[in-house]
């Protein structure tokens, strides 16, 4: 199989450790991945903001990158969703067959569902608390969600259960927005560090060094709160664990 890396704005811009790791992983795995260059925003901010008619020829221009590859992967849970969910029904407005949305999985949905690894060559001896974002669990199925009442799981949680070393822990009210929420922070930017500082505190509480979490753009709100409050805690994507030793 064939698999194209797709690594969002914010984290080439921000966060390219995570885009590094994410390919450094996905070959230790014997994944035949490529990395498409001249890849741009995947149209989300603009569709949330409003200019949806605006994200279409992004959608299309994702479309035609992407359109050889059998798998599409990338490092972003909400970037993932807004593909899988809305390119189709965007395109059809230009008459266009999107052939993105069916193929493309978040990284840990892909290695965890498709990968499936009994083992992984990681280690990581620190004390994680799991940040699973909105976007993971209510529209990629990365865990259980509490409103569901149904049997537990989280991937994110199988997948470092593989990691030599590492202690993870939950906090309270697991599945609880983080306070991000994109337009939100701007828009409602006193209710969402209110929510980024409630969920700060509930991880230190269970002890961790770490904040571990899918999503960066969760984890880059959590970090503004702790660096602004000074707090003993540090924030990391599960991929950069993952392949922590490659």
């Amino acid at each position: 199989m064939k698999v194209g890396l797709f690594i969002p704005c914010y984290i080439n811009a921000i966060y390219p450790k995570v885009g590094v790791a994410s390919y450094k992983l996905l070959k230790s795995l014997g994944v035949d991945v490529d990395y498409p260059l001249d890849q741009t925003c995947c149209g989300q901010p603009m569709a949330n903001a409003g200019f949806e008619n605006e994200s279409i020829r992004l959608a299309q221009q994702f479309d035609e990158k992407f359109k050889d590859y059998d798998y599409i992967v990338g490092p972003s849970a909400s970037c993932v969703a807004f593909v899988r969910d809305n390119y189709g029904r965007l395109m059809k407005k230009e008459n266009h067959v999107c052939t993105s949305d069916g193929k493309i999985y978040d990284l840990c949905e892909f290695i965890h569902d498709v990968v499936k690894p009994s083992h992984l060559a990681a280690k990581f001896p620190h004390k994680v608390s799991l940040q699973n974002s909105c976007h993971g669990v209510r529209l990629l199925n990365l865990s259980s969600a509490s409103e569901l009442n149904i049997p537990y799981y989280n991937k994110l949680r199988d997948l470092l259960s593989l990691v030599e070393g590492i202690e993870i822990l939950e906090p309270e009210r697991p599945d609880e927005c983080c306070g991000f929420g994109g337009m939100f922070a701007i828009e409602e930017d006193a209710v969402s560090v209110c929510m980024g500082e409630d969920k700060v505190r509930r991880h230190m509480n269970t002890g961790a060094e770490y904040i571990v979490g899918a999503d960066s753009s969760c984890l880059m709100h959590l970090e503004g709160v702790i660096k602004r409050e000074k707090s003993p805690i540090k924030t990391i994507h599960i991929v950069e664990i993952l392949a922590s030793q490659l």
